[in-house]
């Protein structure tokens, strides 16, 4: 992992259909209420730190995806991934009006 958690996400590989479902998603996307209940606090927190708990919690779902588990939840996955997208775009714009 770099110190860009945009470049981080960037290398990040997913099932085609998660990504799709993620994308779709995006437009339903309310950072408020969404980061609170996913990253579990009471105030969503900067991008880049959102963005670098929301791609722990991811990897950790892929890895749980990846052996089969039992505990695997693709509606969580696709949360994150949202997330996950919402997130870093919104780190770029903040980066680019800078």
């Amino acid at each position: 992992m770099t110190n860009d958690p945009v470049t981080d996400l960037s290398s990040v590989r997913r099932p085609r259909l998660l990504i799709r479902a993620a994308r779709f998603g995006l437009a339903d996307y309310v950072r408020e209420r969404d980061l609170k209940r996913l990253l579990k606090t009471a105030s969503p927190p900067a991008p880049a730190t959102a963005l670098r708990r929301l791609m722990a919690a991811e990897a950790e779902m892929e890895e749980t995806r990846r052996a089969g588990d039992a505990g695997y939840s693709a509606a969580r996955h696709v949360e994150l991934l949202i997330a996950l997208m919402a997130e870093a775009g919104l780190l770029a714009r903040r980066r680019k009006a800078a």
